[in-house]
This record gives C-alpha cells, sequence and structure tokens, in this order.
C-alpha cells in the first residue's frame, strides 16, 4: 500500500518503541498458545486442524512464528550493537533482547538509517505476532479521493500512522499490483466505494463493472475494476450535471 500522508508524525524511534511494547504485550500469549489442548479464545481465528494422530493439535503456524520473531529479535540487537560499537549482546531471552534494545532507543535516534531499520522490523516481528494471534488491524474509511488515482480509496491505520490508498490498482508503485487480482462480494464492493449494493447492480447493467467471478450464487468484482467504475460514474455525472450514481 502506498503511503499518502501520515496521521500523526512521529520519529522512528517513537514509533519502534511502540512497536517493541506492543510485542512485549502479546509474546506470553503467543508462548501460551503452544501449550497443549489450550483452546484458543473465543476473539481468536482458530488454529488449523492437526492432521497427526495425538490427542493436542499441532500449532505449526504458532511455532512458526515464534521462530521467525526469535530470529529476528536476536539479528535486530545484534544488528544494533554492531552499528553502535557496542560489545556483542549477551545470551539472554527474547522479552530480555527487547527490553535492551529499548533501552538503545536514545542512541538509535542519532542514526537515521538504523532508526529507520529498527522500526521497520519491530513493525514487522509484531505484525506476525499478531498474525499468529488471529489479530485483525484496525481500518478507518478516510472521506476524500487518493490524490494518485483519484479513488475513494483512501483508509487511515492508526497503528501504523499513516492514511493508505487501498486500491489495488494505484500506480503509487509497483507493489500495488500484487492485489489486483483480488474478488469481492458486491456487497462488500459497494461499501469499499461508499454507494449503496443497488449502484453496483445498476453499474453492471450499464456496462461499467464486469463480473469477475461466482462464490455460489453471490457475484464478484475486482477491487480495482469497482474502484475504476466508481470514477466512471462520477466522470459521467459531472458531464450531465447531476449527481447520477456518483455517491
Amino acid at each position: 500500500m502506498a503511503p499518502i500522508t501520515p496521521a500523526t508524525p512521529a520519529t522512528p524511534t517513537a514509533q519502534a518503541a511502540r512497536w517493541i511494547d506492543r510485542l512485549l504485550q502479546q509474546l506470553p500469549e503467543l508462548v501460551a498458545e503452544l501449550a497443549p489442548g489450550r483452546p484458543a479464545p473465543a476473539h481468536r481465528l482458530a488454529a488449523p486442524p492437526s492432521t497427526g494422530h495425538g490427542t493436542a493439535p499441532i500449532r505449526v503456524h504458532v511455532s512458526d512464528a515464534l521462530r521467525d520473531i526469535t530470529d529476528g529479535v536476536f539479528e535486530l540487537e545484534e544488528a544494533v550493537c554492531d552499528r553502535l560499537g557496542l560489545p556483542r549482546p549477551h545470551r539472554a531471552s527474547v522479552p530480555e533482547r527487547l527490553r535492551r534494545i529499548a533501552a538503545l532507543l536514545d542512541g538509535i535516534a542519532a542514526d537515521p538509517v538504523l532508526a529507520a531499520h529498527v522500526r521497520d522490523e519491530s513493525r514487522r516481528l509484531a505484525r506476525r505476532c499478531a498474525r499468529a494471534l488471529g489479530d485483525t488491524e484496525t481500518v478507518v474509511r478516510v472521506s476524500g479521493r487518493c490524490p494518485r488515482c483519484d479513488s475513494v480509496s483512501l483508509r487511515d491505520f492508526p497503528e501504523r500512522g499513516a492514511v493508505l490508498c487501498v486500491n489495488p490498482g494505484c500506480p503509487a508503485g509497483p507493489e500495488r499490483r500484487q492485489g489486483r487480482d483480488e474478488a469481492v462480494p458486491g456487497a462488500l464492493a459497494a461499501r469499499e466505494v461508499g454507494v449503496a449494493p443497488a449502484t453496483v447492480r445498476k453499474w453492471v447493467q450499464l456496462g461499467r463493472l464486469q463480473v469477475a467471478g461466482r462464490a455460489g450464487r453471490a457475484r464478484l468484482f475486482r477491487l480495482e475494476d469497482v474502484f475504476a467504475a466508481e470514477r466512471a460514474a462520477r466522470s459521467g455525472s459531472r458531464g450531465r450535471g447531476d449527481s447520477g450514481d456518483a455517491p
């Protein structure tokens, strides 16, 4: 996703501190998820069922996440100490390593390259932990249009401190192309562009929007096509001088 404008300006080390704190809070829960026979909390996504013959489910996704986080924290602390000219850190638990990195943030702030790396890596690890626990990121719709693709596709991601364009067809960068084939039901497509489901059906009837597939009886649409249809409807309404289909 392409950043449009930060919602709340913050230094890289301040952002890193928040991600480290979040990771410290969620790590114990992730470790507890490995306990044999432990039921998943109601607000979490269920773990994949075990295909083995044991009595306890094998939560491979949790184990993989813990391994990734452990290796990531170890490598991050090593990189920080090497960059700051500090002795190689002694062995410690992941939480202890995270606290040691947090204690070095004032020194890290003096090196913009290192500060950005610590922020990005702590964010990646915190999100890795959250995904393994089944957490979803808070997303808030923003009024107005993306200045790059002119779609009603701006969303506020409070945890990232940024407003991003979620249109898969936005030309903001090459990474945007990877989500272009994602198809969503008509009701979700309508909600994404802020119109009634009947308007989406009308766009199909008028030839402005193509059906990308079906899930049972429900028609599916590519988000990129939905945003394009909304722009076309708005442009047509301007030409006629009325409100038409546009939201």
